[in-house]
């Protein structure tokens, strides 16, 4: 991955330049927990996917660019980054296969889409409004908080547009691992799919990347886990294979 800067702006080229994502140079930026949600959803030939609190439109572009048969429509809350999402898909030229919505999560129904979608995916906000430090900067304090939407909101509006038997696949804090089952328990998405993320092998898992399905029987198949880093500071052999093409 290479970076140039401008301002307000920076152009990040990844997949060996065949793909370019322009982000605030310093409001919210996506970090890795993008790559491996855009790595994890694996969709089928022809499947609609919904990506809820797009951002930039990172996991969209990352998407169709690795599985050109399918279309993508990306949610975003905030008017500034649902366009940036918009100029960048322009950019990729991928306008035949992304859609950008500008709207709330909560509020959106299935009425607004022409089908059932067969995956949503998310990145939710990792941390409940008041807990910790609350950025200053709007755009990364409502990515990161539970301020715009709760955990509730985004895995009921997840199943509310999803068809019978498809797939929730998220990105989410390894310590609200039980939070996020239990709300898609409540919702009628059944966890299916865990894979548990660590910086390093001597550290403490941070993060999860988890798969639930609208409908699904119980039964919980945890894979092996991920390391971002390797022994050298570099990144792993699993996490540079999610950013050649």
């Amino acid at each position: 991955m290479t970076v140039r800067t401008t301002d307000p702006l920076t152009c990040d080229s990844f997949f060996e330049g065949r793909l370019e994502v322009r982000q605030p140079r310093d409001g919210y930026r996506f970090s890795i927990d993008a790559v491996l949600l855009g790595n994890a959803v694996r969709p089928r030939p022809g499947d609609r996917v919904l990506d809820l609190g797009t951002g930039c439109g990172i996991v969209p572009l990352i998407l169709v660019f690795r599985f050109p048969g399918i279309s993508v429509t990306g949610l975003e809350l905030q008017p500034g980054l649902a366009e940036l999402a918009r100029r960048n898909v322009a950019l990729n030229a991928m306008t035949a296969a992304i859609e950008i919505q500008e709207g709330d999560l909560r509020q959106i129904r299935l009425g607004r889409a022409t089908a059932p979608f067969d995956v949503v995916a998310s990145n939710p906000p990792f941390r409940k409004a008041h807990a910790g430090r609350v950025n200053p900067g709007a755009q990364r304090a409502l990515a990161r908080h539970e301020i715009a939407a709760t955990l509730s909101d985004v895995v009921r509006c997840a199943e509310r547009m999803l068809r019978k038997g498809g797939r929730f696949v998220t990105v989410y804090a390894a310590e609200r691992l039980t939070d996020i089952c239990g709300e898609m328990r409540l919702a009628g998405l059944e966890p299916k799919r865990l894979q548990v993320i660590h910086s390093r092998r001597a550290e403490a898992a941070k993060l999860i990347v988890l798969e639930g399905c609208k409908g699904g029987r119980p039964g919980l198949e945890i894979g092996p886990p991920l390391f971002v880093y390797a022994e050298d500071g570099g990144y792993s052999d699993a996490l540079a294979a999610m950013l050649r093409p």
